[in-house]
């Protein structure tokens, strides 16, 4: 569930040297460097943990005395006024690491919040909610984390994990074509085609295609491509499902429903850093 370890260290360091850099944190240098505190992270609503990774990492790198016990793990739902976990150390640590910390534990929950409300749309259905590759420049490893703790799959992670033929391609080649193309120079990779209209899944299929994306089409047009793939390959569906419409596709007999919103509009999770008496 937790993203790789290089990945979060690197995010984190970029993370800090915008707070910290050239002169570190000037108020935070006033509070004496002997004056030790704890810390409680509360969350401030009902969601999903993401982040902890990232959180922690924070600490560690601000200052090796800081120490992070968390109470809860990624995946875990939480509600108003959940103690989520504590650090302690050095307040003057804990205060310059306190936004950085927040910043990415509030954004990752936030991701897997919202992941969860759509898994949840579908429950039953045997649908499975996908990621895109709309996510923040240099966060792609964090986020894909927080859709698998909000119980997500992740779809490709980059650019050649699989073949995609969307529509910009077939400007320059047809379905066939593409197909052909991509299983000589690639016969280890999958090959999924974009399609908007019927006789394109027809077309996927005719040329050997792994799966196909329906893209922007209504719950009815999906329910047609369905019986004509036949179970044959998988189905995926994109393209302008919200919540209020993503169970209708999984009715439609979708395999995958890929949401880029997970990533790219997820509102932040409110989590606060409190101070112990």
């Amino acid at each position: 569930m937790h993203p790789p370890l290089a990945a979060v260290r690197d995010v984190v360091a970029r993370a800090l040297a915008e707070d910290v850099l050239p002169l570190g944190d000037l108020s935070a240098s006033l509070v004496p460097a002997h004056v030790r505190a704890r810390a409680c992270f509360v969350s401030r609503g009902e969601g999903v943990l993401a982040g902890r990774l990232s959180a922690a990492e924070v600490f560690a790198q601000v200052d090796g005395d800081l120490k992070v016990d968390w109470h809860l793990d990624d995946g875990d739902t939480v509600t108003p006024r959940t103690a989520i976990g504590v650090v302690g150390g050095p307040l003057c640590s804990i205060l310059t690491a306190e936004r950085t910390a927040l910043n990415l534990l509030a954004h990752l929950s936030g991701v897997a919040t919202l992941t969860r409300s759509y898994v949840r749309a579908v429950a039953g259905t045997g649908t499975r909610i996908l990621d895109t590759r709309k996510t923040t420049p240099g966060l792609r490893a964090l986020e894909k984390a927080a859709v698998r703790a909000g119980g997500g799959h992740n779809h490709r992670g980059n650019l050649a994990d699989f073949v995609l033929v969307k529509d910009n391609h077939l400007a320059g080649v047809s379905i066939g074509e593409a197909v052909r193309g991509a299983r000589a120079k690639w016969p280890m990779r999958m090959v999924e085609v974009e399609c908007d209209r019927l006789d394109q899944v027809s077309e996927a299929l005719a040329a050997g295609a792994g799966a196909v994306l329906l893209d922007n089409m209504t719950p009815d047009a999906v329910a047609t491509c369905v019986a004509e793939v036949g179970g044959r390959i998988p189905v995926e569906v994109s393209g302008g499902v919200t919540l209020h419409t993503v169970r209708a596709y999984a009715g439609a007999g979708a395999d995958f429903i890929s949401v880029g919103a997970l990533t790219a509009s997820a509102p932040a999770f409110d989590i606060g850093l409190d101070l112990e008496s």
